[in-house]
């Protein structure tokens, strides 16, 4: 079963060397909408202008990657699992002296 991306945040192309990530949570006019800029450097560089305070890189591999690193901040993969059973076993009989 594949997991689907998370609709909430969009990659949008402002030019070619310039993208938007914005966040649907927020109406169009609502300045909290944009939450990143990213500009190309280089063939194998992007750099991230953060518009909110994140705890993630300034410099990623391509805007897509970007979009990525933002959507595990906001949704990690569950750690949860099923309990792990442990054994019962009945105590050791005393050994007559």
């Amino acid at each position: 079963m594949s997991a689907m991306p998370d609709p909430r945040f969009e990659l949008r192309r402002v030019t070619e060397t310039e993208w938007l990530i914005v966040d649907h949570k927020y109406e169009p006019h609502d300045a909290r909408q944009t939450v990143a800029c990213i500009y190309q450097v280089d063939a194998v560089e992007v750099d991230v202008l953060w518009l909110r305070n994140l705890p993630l890189a300034s410099s990623y591999m391509s805007a897509d990657e970007v979009l990525s690193d933002l959507q595990r901040f906001h949704n990690p993969p569950s750690r949860s699992t099923a309990p792990i059973t442990i054994p019962h076993l009945p105590p050791l009989a005393a050994t007559p002296s």
